[in-house]
Parts: structure tokens; C-alpha cells; sequence
């Protein structure tokens, strides 16, 4: 059953708040048409004129308290979907939510993109909201982090008006989130950084069906985050607004003050089901949901209103007859409003003003070549340090990439700069403020650089193996990718992740050789490369970096220092345009598309079947996973007539199939021999280095392959 607090000394204090007659009368009002568009919405998905609801009934107090305390456009928002309250209290208006609801052009959260209660509001910093539970958290942290770069990099030169000295992030769940390890995580770095976050967790009890208890060890999660340093925390009866308000106000404070977190854990109801998906009479008893309704916060402040002389009956009913008229006009203008555009599918997948595969980032026909040949980790390293020259706003973060954390024993060690030294030397060439270490814990990594490139800043992040990067595949797939789409355009988080990848390491095992383009390639809204050369490593990074995209940017262990793919420094303007893949060698007979660690090899057997067997093998380096380069593949098969495709990936489901499927479709008519694929077996890397060599695609394998195509 849900129960109020009643034994903690935070909620026994005096009631402090400074709410005036008119505000309470507003806040009634607000709390009143939450309720009355959560109504209004299950008649109409009842008319079939809306397709989706999830209400905030039992909500209204304590998010209608919070929009009360905070400031719209000056804090920034992370809400989920029961706060209705709080986005009407922030300024948010009935109207813009049912165009939402009946999905409309004019949605302000989205334009008809994302469900309704999905919220999102650019002039009032709301950041666009997701459906997957949790994830908010670490993207909130990395929004208060950027507050704090903002205030230490004093080189940016219009930082002043991208923070201000004294908001806040709220980020708000519903108890069951705080099942989710990225409210820990979160938790863990808001707490270690001090970063002025209010953790909003409205405790109706229930997570769908399973309660609180199941949920969380010992049923008060406030418990369990007490030991955070510097973690202010309210518990408090989130039915209440009074109580509400003052315990909301005492956690701002001390967020504002720079005094750390905090947390208010607000006792709520949720006298609804979860959503119209839902029936709780099949896990709730009748007591429970009895005991719910008594504690109705629309009920219990009506009554505290007329206890106390704040209105009187006809008010009240004055105040019901106006919110429900100004909920009926705006149901009026929503379902007259027009759906949005078919084109508007296509819009803000990736930038529309910045182009990474456009002539403006092509400037690979004019290097400025300097100093001898190097490795491609020199090459990562001195983009990443030009880059960092030339824009302020970048800083770099991750697994073990700053020199040392302590930066007193700098002068007494060589410095780190990541497990392959990639990022060696930068952070003390940068500082600290820009080049950090994270937790150990990858979630985190891509979560806070979502929130920090929201911001306008732009991060670098390395997660130091691509076998270990899938804790935060959550954060790409749903949150990185996502953004700028489900916001159609609002909200942008332009990060860039490095991420060392495969095998050819004798020893790596099947924890440090894997490989996955394809898991990456196929989502929307991310760019990925993949560098074979040293040169291709710094001119694409760069292009990564000044790119408006988020970027997974892979690179090849077993190619970071290898001698044949040195190259000289190429200058700090040296770009290639993402879609734009390179020739390696001209060849007749046939087409090998490849990329990464299999170039070199695809190459060896490519000069040695010419010589022998006067087989004229052309060879495509995609570099470009997405997009790709299909001008080029297109000329070449047309030319040479016979494919192979080459990749590290594994034969079945990798991301040779694709461009196997697209070549077949579209240049079939051309072929004179099935595309073939020469691939990874379908297993795993192991670490003896017999069975990695049989596992992997090695230069006989490509030499079997071209010598039977030809020969088809």
C-alpha cells in the first residue's frame, strides 16, 4: 500500500512555503487540468481519435509543486511521462499537449513523432524525453556537467551565456527507474562531481504491477542513497502540495547553492493503471486501491483550500468550470489541427545545415604534409590535439584517457593517455577540466556526453574496448541516435565515440578481438567509420569532430601500429568526407569491397594473384560504414562485373550481407558470378592463436576467394 512518510525528521518540519493565495488557487487550477487532460485523453483513445495514453493522475501535487519552485528556460529539464503537472506548471500549454496526444504538426514535444506525454518544449528547456526508463538519468548528469565545463574552460568564449552560475537539472522517475543501473551510475558521478542535479523520484508504489517492495531492497530507495556525499535528500507526502513545495524548494536551494545533488523522494498514488494497456484490478486489491483514493491530492487540497478560507465553493467551482472549458477549446484545436508532412519522416535524421560528406569536408587533394612517417595512434593523437587547439569546447573523456587523475604526480610519471596511448599527453597539454577520466562504467561515458553535446559543447569519448561497449548500446540506440529525430530537430547531441575494436592480436580471446559493425551501421542517425591507414585515422577523425552528427568512430587494434599504413602529419585542416571510399588498387577482373584490418590482406593476395595468375583485382577501402560509398562500388562492378565482399565481422548477419543484398539489387544486371563473401567463421575469437588464424578471414582465404570468382 502507498503510505505518505511519517517517521523522518525531514517531513515533521514547519511549513515554510512562501505561496500566496493566487498561487495556490493557480496551482489548484494546474492540478485541475493535469486531471482533466489525462481524462480528456482516455475518452478520446476510447473515440479512437488518439492511439496511445499514460496518465499523471495522482501526480498532480508534487510535480505541480516542482514547476512552481523551478524556472522554465533557465533549469533544465529531464521529466518522464507522469509529469503533466510539471510541464503545465513550467508553461507548458493543454493545447500543445493534445497536439500531441492526436499526433499534430504542431506538436511542440515532437510533431507527431513520439507518443503523447513524451515531453519536449526547446524555449522552455525541456529536453526531449524517451521511452526507455533509466536512461534520462546519466543524460541529466551530463546536462549539469555541462554547467560545470562551462564555468571551468575558460577559454570558450561565449560560455557566459551558455550557463548560468546558479540552475539546476531536474530529472524525475517513477520508483521502479531506480531499479536501473543507470540511476546509480548517475547517482555515483552527480554525487562525486557535485553537480547541482535534483533527482525528482515520485514513489506511486507500483512499477506497472510489481511493488515497491520487489523493487527496491528494504522499500525506500531515499534510504539506500543516504550514504552519497554531499546528497541533500526530502522525503515527503507527494500528495501534498504545501509539503511538496517546501521540500522541492529545500532541494533547489541546495543545488543552486553548488552544495551537491539532491533528492526528493515524493509519496505519490497513481489511482489510474499504468496506461490504458493496463488493468490494475488484476494485481491491485480493492483495499489498496481504496486507500489510493483517500488519498487523492485533487480531493485532499480542495478540502484544505475550503478548510483554510482560501476559496470558497463557488471558487472552486468556478476554477473546475474554466479548467474544463479551457481543456474542451483546446481538444477542439487539436483534433482540427493537421497531421505532419510524410517528408517529415526523413527530417532531422542526421544535420541539415552541416554535411559531413559535402566538398566542404573534403580536403584529403591538398595535405600539408610535415615530419616522417608515424603510426596511426600518432596520427588519432595529433588530430585530437589540433582539434582541441582550435575549439575550445571539445574536452575528451573516458576509460584511463587522462595522463594521470592526480594531477600532483604528473611531473613524477609518464602518463597514461588510454590503454593504447592514444590520448597521451593531451591532458597535459589541456588540462584536467578537458581531458578526465571516467568511472569505469560505459553507460556513463556515452550517457553524460549525450547531456554535455546538448549543450553545445562537444565530446570526444573512448570506450576502451569495443567488446565491452554493449552496457552502452542502450545510451547509443535510444538516446544518442535518437535525439535530434524524436525532437524533430530541437535537440542535438553531436558526440563522437572512439572505440577500439577486433582481433589479428594473437592472444586477444574473445574478450578483446570482437566485432559488430552492422549493430551499429543499421541504426539511424549515427554516422560510423572505420579508418584502415593512419592517414584516412586523422583525416576522418577530424571530419568526425567538426561534423553537427553523433559519430561511432572504430578503430582497428591490430592497425595502430603497424609499419605499412604509416603516413606523415597531413596539417590540422586535413579532412575525408564520410560516403567517400578509396581505391587501394585499379583492378578489371573483379571487385573486392572491404575495410579496415582486411584491406592489407585483401591487398596481399590482390599483387600476388596478379603476379602468378595475372588476375587484376580491384580493391575498395570503404572507410565510411554509414553512409556508404555506393557511387564508387556501382562503378566498380559495372567495370569488373564479379564482387567479393570482405569484412571481419561474422560470415552470417554481418555487414558484408548488406552490401551483398544492395550490390545483387541493384547491379545484377551487371554480374557475371553471385557475390561472394569472405568473412569471420560463425564463432567466437579464441585465444589459442591457431584456432584465431582459422577463425579469422586470413590472405588465403581471399586469394581461394578471388581465384574461384575469376575463374566462375
Amino acid at each position: 500500500m502507498t503510505t505518505p512518510p511519517t517517521s523522518t525528521a525531514r517531513s515533521s518540519r514547519a511549513a515554510s512555503h512562501k505561496l500566496t493565495k493566487a498561487d495556490l488557487l493557480d496551482s489548484y487550477r494546474l492540478m485541475l487540468i493535469s486531471r482533466f487532460l489525462d481524462d480528456k485523453e482516455i475518452q478520446l483513445k476510447g473515440q479512437n481519435k488518439i492511439f496511445f495514453q499514460i496518465s499523471g493522475a495522482g501526480h498532480e501535487a508534487i510535480t505541480v509543486a516542482a514547476g512552481k519552485v523551478l524556472k522554465p528556460g533557465y533549469d533544465w529539464f529531464y521529466p518522464y511521462y507522469r509529469d503533466r503537472g510539471l510541464c503545465l506548471a513550467l508553461g507548458m500549454t493543454p493545447t500543445e499537449m493534445l497536439l500531441a496526444a492526436v499526433a499534430a504538426a504542431d506538436d511542440p514535444n515532437s510533431h507527431g513523432k513520439q507518443m503523447p506525454s513524451h515531453w519536449g518544449h526547446k524555449a522552455l528547456n525541456i529536453v526531449s524525453s524517451s521511452s526507455p526508463t533509466g536512461t534520462q538519468f546519466l543524460n541529466a548528469v551530463g546536462c549539469a556537467e555541462a554547467w560545470l565545463r562551462y564555468d571551468l574552460i575558460t577559454a570558450i568564449p561565449d560560455r557566459r551565456h551558455k550557463a548560468h552560475a546558479d540552475e539546476i537539472v531536474v530529472v524525475s522517475s517513477g520508483e521502479g527507474a531506480t531499479s536501473e543501473g543507470e540511476f546509480w551510475e548517475a547517482m555515483n558521478t552527480a554525487s562525486n562531481l557535485k553537480l547541482p542535479v535534483l533527482f525528482l523520484i515520485e514513489d506511486n508504489g507500483f512499477a506497472i504491477s510489481v511493488p515497491r517492495e520487489v523493487q527496491t531492497a528494504g522499500g525506500s530507495v531515499s534510504r539506500l542513497v543516504s550514504q552519497f556525499p554531499d546528497l541533500h535528500i526530502e522525503e515527503v507526502d507527494g500528495c501534498d502540495l504545501i509539503a511538496s513545495y517546501d521540500a522541492v524548494s529545500r532541494a533547489a536551494s541546495h543545488c543552486r547553492a553548488r552544495k551537491g545533488p539532491a533528492l526528493v523522494h515524493a509519496h505519490v498514488i497513481r489511482p489510474y493503471s499504468h496506461s490504458l494497456s493496463d488493468d490494475e484490478r488484476a494485481y491491485k486489491a480493492p483495499a489498496t486501491r481504496e486507500a489510493e483514493a483517500a488519498r487523492d491530492p485533487l480531493v485532499l487540497f480542495e478540502r484544505r483550500l475550503l478548510a483554510d478560507g482560501l476559496a470558497t465553493e463557488e471558487e472552486i467551482e468556478r476554477i473546475k468550470g474554466e479548467g474544463a472549458e479551457e481543456v474542451q477549446l483546446a481538444t477542439d484545436l487539436a483534433l482540427t489541427s493537421p497531421q505532419p508532412a510524410v517528408d517529415r519522416l526523413y527530417r532531422h535524421i542526421y544535420a541539415e545545415d552541416v554535411d559531413p560528406t559535402s566538398e566542404h569536408f573534403d580536403t584529403e587533394d591538398d595535405p600539408r604534409f610535415t615530419g616522417k612517417p608515424t603510426t596511426m595512434v600518432d596520427l588519432l593523437n595529433s588530430c585530437m590535439r589540433d582539434e582541441m587547439t582550435r575549439d575550445p569546447r571539445m574536452i575528451i573523456f573516458g576509460q584511463d584517457v587522462a595522463d594521470a587523475s592526480r594531477e600532483e604526480v604528473l611531473e613524477e610519471v609518464k602518463g597514461k593517455g588510454g590503454v593504447f596511448r592514444v590520448t597521451w599527453g593531451l591532458q597535459r597539454t589541456f588540462g584536467g577540466d578537458r581531458v578526465y577520466n571516467s568511472p569505469l562504467a560505459e553507460a556513463n561515458i556515452v550517457g553524460r556526453a549525450v547531456g554535455l553535446a546538448s549543450r553545445g559543447l562537444k565530446p570526444v569519448v573512448e570506450i576502451q574496448f569495443f567488446d565491452y561497449i554493449w552496457p552502452a548500446y542502450h545510451q547509443i540506440r535510444n538516446e544518442l541516435a535518437t535525439l535530434r529525430w524524436r525532437s524533430d530537430g530541437d535537440f542535438s547531441c553531436p558526440v563522437v565515440v572512439r572505440v577500439t575494436y577486433g582481433g589479428y592480436l594473437k592472444g586477444g580471446g574473445i574478450y578483446h578481438s570482437q566485432t559488430g559493425a552492422a549493430v551499429y551501421a543499421g541504426i539511424p542517425g549515427l554516422r560510423v567509420v572505420c579508418p584502415s591507414t593512419a592517414l584516412d585515422a586523422n583525416g576522418l577523425l577530424r571530419t568526425a569532430i567538426r561534423c553537427d552528427d553523433p559519430v561511432m568512430f572504430f578503430e582497428h587494434k591490430h592497425l595502430y601500429r603497424q609499419t605499412y599504413n604509416k603516413a606523415q602529419n597531413p596539417g590540422p585542416n586535413f579532412m575525408i568526407p564520410f560516403g567517400k571510399a578509396k581505391i587501394v588498387r585499379e583492378g578489371t577482373d573483379l571487385t573486392i569491397v572491404t575495410y579496415g584490418a582486411v584491406v592489407q590482406r585483401a591487398l596481399v593476395a590482390a599483387n600476388k594473384l596478379a603476379e602468378e595468375e595475372a588476375i587484376e583485382t580491384e580493391i575498395i577501402d570503404l572507410r565510411s560504414l554509414n553512409p556508404v560509398d555506393w557511387e564508387t562500388i556501382g562503378t566498380s562492378v559495372t567495370k569488373t562485373n564479379k564482387v567479393i565482399v570482405a569484412y571481419e565481422d561474422c560470415l552470417s548477419w554481418g555487414y558484408g550481407a548488406e552490401i551483398s543484398a544492395k550490390i545483387a539489387d541493384e547491379f545484377f544486371s551487371w554480374l557475371d558470378a553471385p557475390v561472394r563473401r569472405v568473412a569471420s567463421k560463425d564463432t567466437f575469437v579464441a585465444y589459442s592463436p591457431e584456432l584465431e588464424y582459422v577463425t579469422l578471414p586470413q590472405i588465403p582465404d581471399l586469394e581461394n576467394a578471388i581465384r574461384d570468382t575469376h575463374q566462375f
